[in-house]
């Protein structure tokens, strides 16, 4: 499962929304909506990833909230 896909079913199965996506520099970006907690536990999965994944760090701030129903990919 690549790192996308994987994202988006740990998101959902967390209760999370918003979105993740691949950069042109073969980077991630993702937006995580959620309790504070949730995002905490979310991004301690994405440190690790799926087994194929190699994250050596991940990069977070805080942004204004969008509107989604739902985690999904871009």
């Amino acid at each position: 499962m690549f790192y996308r896909d994987w994202t988006v079913q740990n998101a959902r199965d967390l209760g999370l929304t918003g979105w993740v996506m691949n950069n042109a520099d073969s980077t991630v970006s993702a937006l995580l909506q959620g309790e504070p907690d949730t995002v905490a536990t979310m991004l301690e999965r994405m440190l690790s990833g799926p087994p194929a994944a190699r994250v050596d760090h991940i990069d977070q701030q805080e942004c204004p909230a969008e509107e989604h129903s739902e985690f999904h990919r871009r």
